[in-house]
């Protein structure tokens, strides 16, 4: 008989950042601070993960308190009306036997639902010296920031935008198995 196994986010072992082209030559990457999750899986089998992620926009933190600002402004996440980004799956499949699986799901940024598609890594399950059973994924996406109204940019002198539309999602997660069901 299968059951429910809840997993629970790691928050020191796990890092939620993104990247944009700064002046169409540069990176300028940033991350949340603050994220949780509700994961359910059958049994320990990840194909089956109902994932219920949220994350803190005005958690964001680039390196910089001035582009941190303008990041919480309505220009961008506006989030003195927007608590929460979310992510919440669909469907899992198994892309290879190298641990590579697509997962689908519906991500909400300032009220807007749109669909998105995340490469993830399976790097196994695995006993901490505490014999606590921990899992970790590595998690990629790309979405276009203006699918979610994040229009803000700058027209440059030479040519080309400030800000790419393209922003680049990389997560790395260590879940830590409940003993919740």
């Amino acid at each position: 008989m299968s059951t429910k196994t809840k997993w629970i986010i790691d928050p020191a072992h796990s890092e939620i950042g993104f990247k944009v082209k700064h002046l169409m030559i540069t990176n300028v990457k940033g991350v949340f601070k603050e994220f949780d999750a509700s994961i359910y899986t059958t049994d320990s089998d990840f194909l089956s993960a109902e994932i219920d992620f949220w994350m803190n926009p005005a958690s964001v933190e680039t390196g910089s308190s001035d582009r941190d600002a303008h990041l919480k402004s309505p220009d961008f996440f506006d989030v003195d009306n927007h608590k929460e980004i979310t992510f919440r799956s669909n469907t899992c499949e198994k892309i290879d036997n190298d641990g590579s699986y697509a997962l689908w799901g519906d991500m909400t940024i300032k009220g807007i639902t749109k669909k998105i598609k995340v490469d993830v890594e399976f790097g196994g399950v695995m006993k901490d010296p505490w014999g606590n059973e921990k899992a970790g994924f590595t998690l990629n996406a790309k979405i276009n920031r203006k699918d979610w109204e994040l229009n803000w940019n700058a027209a440059l002198e030479a040519g080309g935008l400030l800000v790419s539309d393209e922003v680049r999602i990389s997560c790395d997660i260590q879940l830590l198995k409940s003993n919740e069901a």
